[in-house]
């Protein structure tokens, strides 16, 4: 299993949360009167080529990691004393300039100990904003101010808009840890995250966490629609500059602007990284825990869109061992983690809300190149952990150097995505037979398949890689769902050797695809699976 990544598990979840229930809280509490952080320092002139510049800098020096800018008597606090910092929302930065857009800023400690620079771009000059202990209430934790230094800075930093209910500000993103953020569109609860950059995931060596070191933040009008973030990345094998143009609304987009600079060669870099959660779903027939709930997930499969037009649907698993598969997508149109599953009945959990997590779609600008969507399905019990980890990979590798620009765009729906083909994937299901044999259930739905009806001569086109053959193979209207349902059977088609019996999971896993057609017309996207024998 490869190294997890340090700023998951069980804390770092509970905390996103946890963030709108502790916001609320805090604005419950009594209020002090005091000034909203106020930028100081000289003003210095800003673009973006500024961070580039500093990028380009940054990678032809070496590596200095932070150490010891975090006292340790914040990074020993427990989990819960960490969380009862909070910050004070009448000290929202423009708040009182009543803009569109709100930015309250995270406490270090506990898993965050690096500081970040945090800087205000207002009339094209920069100035940073100070840290103050004023900002925050530390509620039980009262010698913690004493203790903090003069000079010191944020771990992160959320912005907060109007999304839901005009005059109201709620939450839209977060920037907290490494490279990571979070998004929401209206009406949604947090669940998956992005990254800004993945390096050497799933390798036995261990994956590279690079980190926003500094962020520089331009000042809205009261007319802005977007409020713009740039970001310095930083790690040891490469630098970048991103700028992220965010938008709040029924969808969330960013647009994201990155370049990287390598100081020294990486075995496997992913461009724009996703990160979610799957325990078990209606395709999992041997769950690792006793769990009250039907279906436990943040995403329930990867979609791509491919260079021809295809758009191809993997169901995400929770597999006995790690799982690494690659699916080519030379100049990739499209790729995402979907919550396609809406139903509150599917997941019976008042408290997570599994149905209002948003699906994440990365939408390339221009042409990638040759390379593959990579999806990374590491085995877990429990919910707490991050388990599917999804980036495109390019085919060669980054030169040193070099400045390598991508330009895409994160989409945090609210619904479960729909796109042109007629039918989607709504639902997987798989159990074995009396003869060996495991059959498969898929039922593709649209508003488009349910005008269809018998005797239409719909057919599923079902294909099968080495190791195992299909036998069995029958397409029937599904009165429930008004789609159509593909049910067959795949059996090994060859007996297991000996040391296969010793060794089950020696075998390969067998490729599947399949999806439905009328005539010479493809109705769906193409589902895929890995049968394992």
């Amino acid at each position: 299993m490869p190294q997890r990544k340090q700023l998951s598990g069980h804390a770092i979840r509970r905390i996103y949360l946890l963030l709108p229930a502790l916001l609320l809280l805090a604005q419950l509490l009594p209020k002090t009167v005091s000034a909203e952080p106020a930028p100081t320092g000289k003003a210095e002139p800003f673009s973006r080529q500024l961070v580039v510049d500093k990028a380009r800098q940054l990678s032809q020096a070496p590596f200095n990691p932070a150490q010891g800018e975090v006292p340790q008597s914040l990074l020993a606090l427990s989990y819960s004393a960490w969380r009862d910092i909070r910050y004070r929302p009448e000290k929202a930065l423009w708040k009182k300039e009543k803009l569109p857009f709100q930015l309250q800023f995270f406490h270090p400690g506990l898993f965050y100990d690096r500081l970040v620079t945090i800087n205000i771009v207002s009339g094209g000059e920069v100035r940073g904003v100070p840290f103050e202990t004023a900002l925050f209430d530390y509620g039980n934790n009262h010698t913690l101010p004493e203790q903090i230094p003069e000079r010191f800075g944020f771990a992160g930093f959320r912005i907060h808009g109007p999304i839901n209910t005009p005059g109201h500000f709620d939450e839209i993103a977060v920037f907290l840890g490494a490279s990571y953020l979070r998004a929401v569109a209206k009406g949604q609860a947090y669940g998956l995250s992005a990254r800004g950059l993945a390096v050497d995931t799933a390798l036995p060596d261990g994956e590279e966490f690079p980190y926003f070191k500094e962020f520089w933040i331009e000042k809205p009008t009261r007319r802005s629609t977007s409020l713009t973030v740039h970001a310095l990345l930083d790690s040891k094998s490469l630098t970048g500059a991103y700028t992220f143009v965010v938008r709040g609304g029924k969808t969330t987009t960013m647009d994201v602007t990155a370049t990287l600079f390598l100081r020294m060669p990486v075995t496997k870099i992913g461009i724009a990284p996703l990160t979610s959660m799957f325990l078990f779903g209606e395709n999992t027939d041997d769950r690792k825990v006793r769990d009250f709930r039907p279906e436990v997930h943040d995403s329930d499969g990867l979609l791509i869109k491919n260079n021809s037009g295809e758009w191809f649907w993997r169901p995400l698993d929770n597999p006995e061992n790690l799982d690494i598969n690659a699916f080519q997508a030379d100049n990739v149109r499209g790729f995402g983690l979907i919550q396609r599953d809406r139903e509150f009945a599917h997941y019976q959990d008042l408290e997570a809300s599994y149905e209002r997590r948003p699906t994440l779609w990365v939408e390339p600008v221009g042409d990638w190149g040759r390379g593959h969507v990579e999806l990374i399905n590491i085995p877990t019990d429990r919910d707490i952990h991050d388990n599917i980890v999804a980036f495109w990979r390019p085919k060669d590798e980054l030169p040193v150097g070099v400045p390598q620009t991508y330009e895409y765009r994160l989409l945090w729906y609210n619904g479960g995505f729909t796109h042109p083909p007629l039918g989607y994937v709504g639902a997987t299901r798989t159990g074995e037979t009396e003869n060996g044999g495991q059959r498969f259930i898929v039922d593709f739905q649209s508003k488009a398949l349910g005008l269809l009806q018998p005797p239409a001569e719909v057919k599923g086109v079902v294909t099968c890689g080495k190791g195992a053959v299909v036998v069995e193979q029958i397409v029937e209207k599904n009165p429930h769902t008004g789609g159509w349902r593909l049910s067959f059977v795949i059996r090994p088609d060859q007996a297991p050797s000996a040391l296969d019996k010793v060794l089950p999971k020696r075998r390969q896993p067998v490729d599947l695809r399949a999806f439905l057609k009328i005539n010479d017309t493809t109705l769906t996207e193409t589902w895929n699976y890995a049968y394992r024998p």
